[in-house]
């Protein structure tokens, strides 16, 4: 394939006290050596709009760290709360007990795929997505408060309105529970749009050539076989 997304590792500690995280006075991300493409750097952006309507419009991200010395990547739900991600797990998971003082080093990534783009020849056969990459260190919530809406975050990115028509967790959920932050700093979009890219002397030869959308559909929903036949769908579902 001809198109990749970007991406590395590790990054800077930060220290944000507030729970929307770092104070913002631009409507960029600072561009960076590693949030730089090596590739078709015309297609990051880093602008906050696209970011985060990027990150808004998914909820399952890829977790990557280094762990024995060797990368490990694993797929995860995240919530966000302004210039922060939230990503939580069990007391049990190495790498969330890794996020304690001074904290993880970490990539996390989004991405949404719009299309198959299918060429005349193999070497431009690519797809059409956008992509989020974020590099930075994570660290580990204590604060009850801070815990809660990030917990409220996680629910809410996957089914906007759920966290408050379910019960929260309680104290012994909680303590079998770790939430991470990462406070988005070191960040960058990546977007593919458009046809294949063929060279101008392949333009004869006798192939299918365009795209196939790829699009993200939901099911009705199926009610569990437990439940009251009393309660209705929720709006938010509807």
């Amino acid at each position: 394939m001809a198109d990749t997304a970007a991406a590395d590792t590790a990054a800077p500690t930060v220290s944000a006290p507030t729970l929307s995280g770092p104070t913002v006075t631009a409507p960029s991300y600072e561009a960076t050596e590693r949030t730089v493409p090596t590739r078709i750097r015309e297609r990051a952006a880093y602008d906050r709009d696209t970011v985060h309507a990027i990150l808004d419009e998914g909820y399952l991200c890829h977790l990557g760290f280094i762990r024995d010395g060797a990368p490990v990547v694993l797929p995860t739900l995240y919530g966000r709360i302004g210039e922060r991600l939230y990503v939580h797990g069990s007391t049990g998971s190495r790498p969330l007990r890794g996020a304690k003082d001074p904290g993880l080093a970490v990539c996390l990534t989004v991405t949404h795929l719009d299309a198959l783009v299918l060429a005349r020849s193999a070497f431009h056969h690519s797809m059409n997505y956008r992509s989020v990459v974020v590099h930075g260190t994570a660290h580990q919530v204590t604060d009850p408060e801070e815990r809660a809406e990030a917990l409220d975050a996680l629910v809410n990115q996957v089914v906007a309105g759920r966290a408050d028509d379910s019960r929260r967790a309680n104290a012994k959920e909680l303590a079998a529970t770790t939430v991470i932050r990462l406070d988005l700093l070191e960040v960058s979009a990546k977007v593919r749009t458009g046809g294949p890219n063929d060279e101008p002397e392949d333009t004869g030869l006798p192939y299918w050539t365009g795209i196939v959308p790829v699009t993200k559909t939901y099911g009705a929903p199926v009610p569990a076989d437990d439940l009251d036949p009393a309660i209705t769908l929720p709006a938010y579902l509807a």
